[in-house]
């Protein structure tokens, strides 16, 4: 990709001025597994790694993504044909979450590699907080509904820092969190119960322009007369101000 070339240009340069015992390479690859031949497929692995040496760049931990577990044998491959040490030939299959992936690393010593390689001296890693995080997250104790009414929600990694914040807010109290994505251009008042009616709290997260502002009131009201929690953000707190003005000081035209 032309676009990477200064970057890996750069990237060998530092690696000649710090010298090879001051950086390190980690090299992340994808090793796809062809379902119906029932085998994984080291070949793009493989060429990956020589486009890098391409660039001067030769990997010193290859991470290698797949559907499943690598085997020994395709590890041994790997390391064969692309000059990596085959205990530096980390696989990395799916996760049940995201957050398992540092323990899944752990297991494979991959943070001991690192320090070997770079020569620090470090203790041994306390994984017991990072290990309840998982656990929280993948077994809760419960679960809650926030419904985020904003006018993005067509695309909702237009929300993706709110996504992950509420998900992370779920796994310190232990609930899993269920998002209700609702598109405030479309929200009425004549459906405001049907479509926030079993919600725990409500969300009005930032945005800009008129459009949608009146299926936010909406929210905002019912969230007030319902006594739902409602945090607003940015203009979501604005409209919150608006709804306010306009159905208990009775300033019908504010906004």
């Amino acid at each position: 990709d032309i676009e990477s070339q200064p970057f890996l240009e750069s990237i060998r340069q530092m690696k000649l001025e710090l010298g090879t015992a001051s950086t390190l390479f980690m090299h992340l690859t994808l090793v796809p597994f062809i379902a119906v031949a029932g085998e994984i497929k080291t070949k793009p692995t493989q060429r990956s790694v020589k486009e890098m040496l391409s660039h001067g760049l030769q990997p010193d931990i290859l991470i290698c993504r797949s559907e499943r577990e690598l085997p020994e044998e395709a590890k041994k491959k790997i390391a064969l044909f692309t000059n990596v040490e085959k205990e530096s030939v980390i696989s990395m299959p799916d996760a049940e979450t995201i957050y398992k992936i540092p323990l899944i690393l752990n297991e494979q010593r991959v943070d001991n590699l690192v320090v070997k390689k770079l020569d620090l001296k470090c203790k041994k890693p306390d994984l017991k907080d990072w290990n309840r995080v998982t656990q929280a997250d993948l077994n809760p104790k419960g679960e809650v509904t926030i419904s985020m009414v904003g006018k993005y929600v067509d695309l909702v990694d237009a929300y993706k820092s709110l996504n992950e914040a509420l998900v992370h807010g779920g796994i310190q109290q232990e609930l899993r969190v269920n998002i209700n994505y609702v598109d405030s251009e479309l929200l009425e008042s004549s459906d405001v119960q049907e479509t926030l009616g079993k919600t725990d709290a409500i969300l009005v997260p930032g945005g800009f322009g008129e459009r949608g502002i009146e299926g936010m009131i909406i929210a905002a009201e019912y969230a007030r007369k319902e006594k739902i929690p409602y945090l607003g953000i940015c203009l979501g707190m604005q409209v919150a101000v608006i709804e306010n003005a306009r159905n208990i000081l009775g300033l019908e035209n504010a906004h």
